[in-house]
Order: structure tokens, then sequence, then C-alpha cells
């Protein structure tokens, strides 16, 4: 569970979903005393425009209903209890973590973190705020720079590897990204790193299909060492809404995606998209981004992201 200082960080990170979507909750609760149909239909409304999604807020209102009945709830005081268990429920179910630690496991070393997205949803940045968690940790690291094809790709990721304090392996701007994934696991076991995390390409200015391309990527890296990669990664942009929801099965169906980096939660009123890639995609947030400093990269915490959610929340104060 979070506490203190990393607490606070995500708490003030989800301020604009917390004053948007909860504040529309908290003035529905105030209109009315008793739980009926209008303030549930009103309450769907409300959590399909915080970006929930469909399917999610449907499965949410129907256990909501379930439970009215069934616990013999009239008071709308106790909708907002309801509400926070049922979003606990989404995300729990769907594997999400209860703990703010990150381990890894004691094999295979070096452990292989390939991480995918589209340009622009802050792939290089989480990269480096990702080295720094597992430096800080105590783990040895070592980043490559794969995405050759994107001007000044290798620059900003050198920067942040700089700033996180582990080694890169680059090679020239248009370089086989195969070759310097291969490259950058051979120079991970020569020097005994703990993990390698892989960059790749968000979009190619050549005929080649991308994921063609991370697809050759994840062979090259199983053959270099057998079931690498061991997590792939993919950086959402909370901002995008919906659209995020495309991403994931489009690179899923690609690379098997792993776990999410869920990146500028800080940046949008619709943090709700945490719940619908939970519930409709069964991948688990694994990292939200709730800042632009280096440290800002939070190992998902479903307990401390729902209580940050639901912070202050007294809607007949």
């Amino acid at each position: 569970m979070l506490f203190g200082d990393a607490f606070k960080k995500l708490k003030d990170g989800l301020t604009k979903t917390r004053d948007t979507l909860f504040s529309k909750v908290a003035t529905l609760v105030s209109s009315k005393s008793v739980i009926d149909d209008e303030m549930l239909d009103r309450l769907e409304e409300i959590l399909i425009s915080g970006d929930v999604g469909f399917q999610t807020t449907v499965m949410i209102l129907a256990n909501i209903k379930t439970r009215v009945k069934q616990e013999k709830i009239e008071s709308s005081d106790q909708l907002t209890a309801l509400l926070k268990e049922e979003i606990a429920r989404v995300l729990h179910v769907n594997g999400a973590s209860e703990a703010a630690e990150i381990t890894l496991p004691p094999a295979p070393r070096p452990y292989v973190v390939m991480v995918v997205g589209v340009n622009g949803v802050g792939k290089t940045t989480t990269i480096g705020k990702l080295a720094n968690v597992y430096r800080e940790r105590g783990y040895k690291v070592i980043v490559g720079a794969a995405d050759t094809f994107r001007a000044a790709a290798n620059e900003q990721l050198e920067i942040w590897a700089q700033r996180a304090g582990v080694d890169i392996v680059r090679q020239a701007h248009g370089a086989d990204p195969a070759a310097v994934a291969f490259d950058s696991l051979s120079s991970a076991i020569s020097r005994k790193a703990d993990v390698v995390i892989i960059d790749t390409a968000g979009r190619l200015h050549t005929k080649i299909n991308l994921m063609e391309e991370l697809k050759k990527i994840r062979r090259v890296l199983d053959k270099r060492l057998s079931g690498a990669p061991h997590e792939v990664l993919l950086v959402l942009d909370a901002t995008t809404g919906q659209n995020a929801l495309q991403q994931v099965k489009q690179f899923t169906s690609a690379v098997e995606v792993t776990g999410l980096v869920l990146t500028k939660l800080d940046g949008t009123a619709k943090g709700g998209i945490v719940l619908a890639i939970s519930q409709e995609l069964k991948v688990p947030v694994k990292f939200i981004g709730v800042g632009e400093q280096i440290d800002d990269l939070q190992v998902f915490d479903r307990r401390a992201f729902v209580d940050a959610l639901f912070e202050g929340f007294n809607p007949k104060s």
C-alpha cells in the first residue's frame, strides 16, 4: 500500500479525474435521499462520460443494483461506498496489484523488458523512469535503444538513461532495430546485468509494417536468450481515452502484451480508462505516470488508486 509522499503524488495526479467525475457523483448523491432508478441511470451516464467504458459501467451498475436489492440499501449516502467497492472489485478480479513494491523473479538474468507503444505516448520518458525504478531497488540496469527510426530518439533515451544512472546500448540512426535489441541483450548478459529494457519504434518511416518489426525483435531476443522477452509493456497515454483500448488490442495480437503503463494520468479528467482497460481487455496495469519527474512512475497499487480517487469524498458535507 502506498503511504506518505507516494500516495500524495498519486492523489494529486488524480485531481482532474476526482474533481470532474466524482464531483458529479457527489452532486448526484446530494440531490436525492434514496437510491432509485433515476439516480442509477444518471450514475451510468457519469461513469461512461469518465471513460469507464460501456461494458464496465453496465457491469458495475448491475452489481450495485443487485446489492441494493439484496442488502435492502435505501439511503443515497451509501451509494458512494457501493461504488468504491465495485470499482475495487473490477481492478481486483483482473489482476491489478495491491503491492507498492517491485521485485524480479530469482531467474532468469537478465530479465528482459520490451517496451512498445505508438509515438507520442511518453514511451521514452517511461523507459527512463522505469530504469530508475529498478535501479533504486538495487538492480543493475541496461537500456537498449532499438527505436532507430525516429529522429533524436536515441539522444532522448540517452538523456533519460543518464538521469536514471544506467547504461545504454545504442547504434546509429536507421540501424536495424532487431540487431540493436540483440546487441543490447548480449551486452546485458556479458555485464551480468539484472534487467535490460528494450525501447522500440512506435512508427516506422519505411514500408516495413510496425507490428512485423516488433515480432522480429521478439524472435531475436528469444533466440539470444530463450524465453525473452519476459515482460512486454505497452505504454498508453491516458488522455487518449477509449482509443487506448484499440491500441491494446493491436499490440497484444502482435507481441503478447503482458502489462500496461498508463502515462499522463495527471493530465486527464477521464482516469476511468484504467477500469475499462482492466475489465474489457484483461491486461493488468503495471505502472502509472502521475507527473513529469523521474520518480513520478509508480507501481500500480489498486487499493491506493481507489483510495486516491475517493480521497476527501463527502457529498453530504
